[in-house]
């Protein structure tokens, strides 16, 4: 073995030692361990003995400090409603207080502006008052059950001293008393309730201050323009300033919400109702006064005329100014009450009173008399209402105005019935005017002049539109809103073709009446010529038609010129005719011819008096054409009868025939110009009787040509 091999060895066998001793040690630290943990497991069961027993002994008083922090709980519980309680009563004495220090600073306030500022303040502290109030009666209860509850528990389970107890029962009896007393005379007998009158008292000032501002510019522009369209340019303002209106508001949902409501609506109808009124007032609207048919029937046409356009002036002045600005001012301050849902019927309280005095006295107009010149006046209604109507849907707008809207729709039906019924009557009023006698010197009877000229005025634009939608809203409503009405034209066309046969009617009628031979046909020339001339060129004439007037009117105007001149100078002119003069011998010519004079001159003297005396003919163009035609007929047979028997007559014994046309002249009181630039009529010339004898000088015959020359131009026809 070498060396090397035995140093091996002896490294390996001192490792070996060592472990051993290593081993030797643990197994000694073990064994002292053990013994160790034998004494410590000892004392540990001592001590478990120790904590058993002082397990059982605290137990006891664990439970008492657990039912000592539930007591306490609930004891907290119940006194901390009671707590706030307090404090909320503490708040409404604060707010009390600071109510009646407001009060005095707005009784010495002068300022307008300030005033409603510091109101506003007031309103707010009225609210927060009333909140308070509130907020202890919601508190009062359960604050008083909480304490019941504890003072009960305590009595029944002995948890506390009955001291403590006792003190318990005294506070919720002072809490019941408190409230049962305290919280109602706050809401209803303090400081509150005085308040809520005096927010009553300035909601009615407010109110009544709130007047239509422009209102008097309205009444002076219908003052000054008696016209429908006065009113019609004025625009409605607000009644109040925004401050005022934020002021309003506030205090009527202050006055809402402490059940004052019914008060609040009451002052405001009574305000603005008698507000309304007064503003209407000043327009001086003493005519509505008188509202019954019967009434109106005994009112003077003229006042009637007055008083309808008056009517119609302030029946637009209160629905353009006056509502429009209540429903405003009503939508405005209690608007945000009970969800929106009162104003509507406020503003129509406020309203219906007054548009039912409107709506009174158009009803009596539209019921009364059916006389004709009230007609243009019920047209002028309908139209104004017309125009109205889509703003007074818009203003009585929902259920609330449902009734004040059926009201107007009637007093438009009541408008067209009367106003047909007028236009219809008429043709009837003149068919039953045929027993009244005509005018004895043949002229125009007033009561064709009167008709022509009221249905000239109804064509003319500012009826003849609303004329014919009222017969076309009669004839629907009559055949059924299905039917297919006629033509617009075709209606009024109708109408007036049925007016005008009437008046032809009553014309042939009361020209049989006459005794008179030649005033029939001066009557009826006078009557159709007056009828042609005026309707020629106008509405009317265009709506009858040019052939139908001329070939109803103007060709039986020159016939009836034609038989005057028959009736009237016909048997003056026959009295010269030479054809008998043919058959007598020389002895017995100037005999003749001196009665054929004498017989002229009397006849002429008689009828140139009848026309002075009886035969009128009023139209200055009608009158010309008539003398012209009457002195191209009588003076020429005079003058060659004259100057072919000069020799038979003595001349000078005789009027010349100059003073024949002289006098034709005069009869007809027209100067010897004629007239330019005017229709005439022709009537039919009668057949010339002269043979063209010789003159009875070369001078008087040159004259005698130069008047025929200057009197016998052709009259246009």
């Amino acid at each position: 073995m070498s060396m090397e091999e035995v140093k091996q060895d002896d490294q390996i066998m001192f490792k070996l030692k060592q472990t051993c001793s290593d081993l030797k040690n643990l197994l000694q630290l073990s064994s002292n361990v053990e013994t160790t943990l034998a004494e410590i497991e000892e004392r540990f069961v001592g001590m478990q003995e120790n904590l058993s027993i002082a397990s059982r002994r605290i137990t006891p008083l664990q439970s008492l400090s657990i039912a000592n922090k539930a007591l306490d709980t609930k004891i907290n519980r119940a006194i901390s409603p009671a707590l706030a309680l307090l404090e909320s009563f503490k708040l409404s004495e604060s707010l009390q207080h600071k109510l009646l220090g407001l009060t005095n600073k707005l009784a010495n306030e002068k300022s307008f502006n300030k005033r409603v500022e510091k109101l506003i303040k007031y309103v707010d502290t009225v609210d927060d008052l009333n909140e308070a109030i509130n907020s202890i009666s919601r508190e009062c209860e359960p604050a008083i059950q909480k304490l019941q509850e504890v003072v009960e528990f305590l009595s029944r389970t002995k948890a506390t001293d009955q001291f403590r107890t006792h003190r318990l029962r005294e506070t919720l009896i002072t809490l019941k008393a408190l409230c049962e007393n305290e919280v109602d005379a706050m809401r209803f007998d303090g400081v509150l309730d005085d308040a809520l009158l005096n927010l009553q008292d300035e909601y009615e000032s407010l109110l009544n201050n709130m007047r239509h501002r422009n209102f008097m510019e309205a009444k002076s522009d219908c003052d000054d323009d008696q016209s429908d369209v006065a009113a019609a340019d004025v625009v409605s303002t607000d009644l109040g300033s925004e401050l005022e209106i934020e002021l309003l508001t506030k205090i009527s949902e202050t006055l809402a919400a402490n059940d004052c409501l019914d008060i609040c609506i009451d002052i405001f109808v009574k305000v603005r109702y008698k507000r309304a009124a007064k503003a209407l007032m000043t327009l001086n609207p003493e005519y509505l006064k008188t509202y019954s048919p019967e009434e109106i029937d005994e009112m003077e046409w003229e006042s009637l005329e007055t008083v309808i356009s008056l009517w119609i002036q302030h029946f637009e002045l209160a629905i353009k100014n006056v509502f429009v600005s209540e429903k405003k001012l009503c939508c405005q301050v209690l608007g945000t009450i009970v969800d929106g849902v009162i104003w509507p019927e406020c503003f129509v309280k406020i309203a219906d009173k007054i548009m039912a005095v409107f709506f009174r006295f158009g009803e009596g107009v539209a019921r009364s008399k059916k006389e004709p010149q009230k007609l243009f006046k019920l047209l002028h209604m309908f139209e104004s209402l017309e125009k109205l109507k889509s703003e007074f849907s818009e203003i009585f707008a929902g259920e609330a105005g449902a009734d004040i809207c059926s009201r107007y729709r009637e007093l438009e039906k009541l408008l067209v019935h009367s106003s047909t019924k007028v236009f219809f009557e008429l043709g009837l009023q003149i068919e039953a005017n045929q027993d009244v006698l005509p005018p004895q010197d043949g002229s125009v009877p007033k009561l064709v002049r009167y008709a022509i000229n009221y249905l000239k005025y109804l064509l003319t634009d500012a009826y003849s539109a609303t004329m014919v939608r009222i017969l076309r809203t009669e004839q629907i409503w009559k055949a059924g809103i299905l039917s297919s009405p006629e033509m617009d034209e075709n209606l009024l066309k109708d109408a007036m073709f049925n007016i005008m046969d009437a008046i032809r009617r009553n014309v042939e009628s009361k020209k049989l009446r006459y005794k008179d031979k030649v005033l029939p046909h001066v009557f009826v020339m006078n009557t159709y010529w007056y009828i042609y001339m005026r309707t020629r060129g106008t509405e009317l004439g265009k709506l009858m038609g040019d052939q139908y007037m001329k070939k109803t009117y103007k060709v039986v105007a020159e016939e009836s010129a034609y038989s005057y001149q028959k009736q009237a100078w016909g048997p003056l002119v026959r009295l010269l005719d030479r054809e008998e003069l043919k058959r007598v011998d020389k002895d017995g010519l100037t005999a003749m011819v001196r009665g054929k004079m004498d017989a002229f001159t009397k006849g002429f003297d008689d009828i140139t008096q009848r026309h002075k005396n009886f035969y009128h003919i009023p139209d200055a163009d009608l009158r010309e054409q008539i003398r012209e035609a009457t002195v191209k007929l009588v003076t020429p047979v005079y003058t060659e009868f004259l100057n072919n028997f000069a020799s038979s007559l003595h001349v000078k014994s005789y009027p010349s025939p100059e003073y024949i046309e002289d006098s034709l002249n005069q009869m007809f009181q027209v100067a010897y110009h004629k007239s330019s630039g005017k229709s005439s009529l022709r009537p039919r010339q009668m057949r010339d009787h002269s043979d063209g004898s010789k003159s009875l000088s070369g001078e008087q015959s040159r004259r005698n040509k130069d008047i025929r020359r200057s009197k016998s131009s052709a009259i246009d026809t």
